[in-house]
């Protein structure tokens, strides 16, 4: 037991970051770079879908209260992560401090449930990309068959001379009595959509660092403005008709209905563990540690600036849509487009979903980015095949990893339906938070005069939280989503003690070294 809990010494990791050469990572990321990244990641469905489900359900008005606390949780994550990115500026994220503060098995285990967070994310996001992609095609006259829009069994109807996903616009027809079997229908075969998107993604991934972060920083500055756009014109129209805001905005706190998280404080919580997912993504930045010219500068400028550009938009976003639309009518798949049509703005509609694909473009790009750094980082340690770690000496990437992951997403948006990914996507996100907050309290008990270029404030209370939170935000989940997640980890074991304990750097130095001197091999 005592091997499989073996630390990586940090010694070895630092000197893993500092390697250069055509074999390695390029650093090439500033902290503009890394800011853009995590606000790539951050601004995706959630605000664009999950805002207004929240408030209608859950919180109402106060659903700004409800960014607010989500925020604060993410914020006690984020500050673990500064210091440990800033720490030890290596690829692997939170696997990689797991590994130098818990153990190989830990890291193992938080190495296999990020790809819950990061391949599984992208995937579920490519197919809420495509939809957005065949509509907006459609409003310009160019209609993709059904069958090559949806995965297999997806149901799709003719509406308004459209083409549309039945779980889309299933409350669009209830609330018209309209009966989708007397319309026409097909069911998709092969999201191919999905599938030529992951892999222009994966294309970019491969040819650079540098050439994915510019296009990620121009997607990016694309969605931030659709978003002030909303936010201008919205707030514009409040200011005009502030009576009916203001009936919108009466009460801001619906009272309970007796139920905890039908309204109240309690609906408050409530709707923050659910709009959580709009968040998720701020520790892919972690992930681009080792390409970041200054990581011990930069890597906390990164994660917590994108936190807080994110949560003042979110803030913003749902006090003005909850002033234009009342909240009791939000709870429809695409919120913000109810909100700008309120605005009279005509072209409102073309802008939201111009908004909603360069938002989750952005985001696929940084999952996928985050997914194949893991990768490479557990390659590297041998807990998975040396070919996982090739670098392509002309691009600096880990090129093999990047088209691996990007060919395992494409086929899996594309065939699988991923109805259910979005909470499995979460809970292995909040397991990453709990055990990188635990790594960072202990490794201030056990090595406290470590250099630390950014220092989480108030330890242990910061790292608790973080941690507490996480745990509550994940008991609040379904039970078939844990029993999910207890699956997937057996997999994962399985896989560990059939090949990546074998195989380990860790444990082999370990056992050639002996047991009270154990050393880690170099490469």
């Amino acid at each position: 037991m005592a091997n499989l809990l073996a630390k990586k010494p940090i010694s070895i990791i630092m000197a893993e970051s500092q390697e250069t050469g055509a074999h390695c990572l390029k650093r090439a990321l500033g902290a503009t770079n890394l800011i853009s990244l995590g606000i790539g990641a951050i601004i995706g469905t959630g605000i664009f879908v999950l805002t207004g489900a929240a408030a209608a359900q859950y919180a109402g008005p106060a659903i700004v209260f409800s960014f607010i606390l989500a925020a604060i949780g993410c914020v006690f994550a984020g500050l673990c992560y500064a210091e440990f990115a800033s720490m030890i500026p290596i690829a692997g994220s939170a696997y990689t401090y797991g590994y130098a503060t818990l153990g190989e098995i830990f890291a193992w285990i938080i190495g296999w449930d990020l790809i819950l967070e990061y391949a599984f994310g992208a995937a579920t996001v490519a197919s809420g990309w495509s939809g957005y992609v065949l509509s907006l095609l459609q409003d310009f006259g160019i209609h993709i068959p059904p069958w090559l829009a949806g995965t297999p069994g997806a149901p799709f109807v003719m509406y308004n001379g459209r083409w549309e996903a039945l779980g889309r616009i299933s409350r669009t027809l209830a609330a018209n009595h309209i009966d989708p079997a007397t319309l026409p229908h097909q069911t998709g075969v092969f999201n191919l959509v999905a599938f030529l998107g992951i892999t222009l993604v994966t294309v970019i991934l491969v040819i650079g660092i540098k050439e994915s972060a510019n296009a990620n920083s121009l997607i990016v500055i694309v969605k931030v403005c659709v978003l002030l756009i909303f936010i201008a014109l919205g707030a514009n129209y409040i200011m005009k008709h502030w009576g009916q805001a203001v009936a919108n905005w009466t009460p801001f706190l619906p009272p309970n209905e007796g139920q905890f998280g039908k309204y109240g404080w309690s609906g408050v919580v409530r709707a923050a563990g659910v709009i959580f997912f709009a968040y998720i993504g701020f520790d892919a930045v972690s992930t681009a540690a080792q390409e970041a010219k200054d990581p011990k500068r930069d890597m906390p400028i990164g994660i917590l600036g994108s936190l807080v550009i994110c949560t003042i938009l979110y803030i913003l976003v749902a006090g003005v849509l909850t002033g234009l639309v009342k909240y009791d009518t939000l709870n429809v798949p695409d919120p913000i487009a109810v909100g700008i049509d309120k605005t009279g703005v005509r072209w409102g509609s073309l802008l939201v979903k111009l908004g909603a694909i360069c938002g989750l473009t952005s985001t696929m790009v940084v999952m996928l980015l985050g997914q194949s750094r893991v990768f490479f980082s557990m390659s590297k340690d041998r807990l998975l095949p040396g070919w996982f770690s090739t670098v392509h000496t002309r691009f600096r990437t880990p090129y093999i990893s990047s088209i691996f992951v990007g060919i395992f997403v494409a086929v899996f948006a594309s065939v699988i339906p991923i109805a259910i990914l979005g909470e499995l996507v979460s809970i292995g996100t909040l397991l990453a938070f709990v055990i990188v907050c635990a790594g960072v309290w202990m490794l201030r008990r056990t090595d406290p005069n470590l250099p630390r270029p950014f220092k989480t404030p108030m330890v242990p209370f910061v790292p608790i939280m973080g941690a507490l939170i996480s745990l509550l935000m994940m008991a609040g989940l379904p039970g078939d989503t844990w029993l999910r997640l207890i699956i997937w980890l057996i997999i994962g074991m399985a896989l560990y003690f059939f090949y990546g304990r074998h195989h380990s750097r860790v444990q082999i130095a370990a056992a050639t070294a002996g047991p009270k001197t154990p050393k880690v091999m170099a490469d």
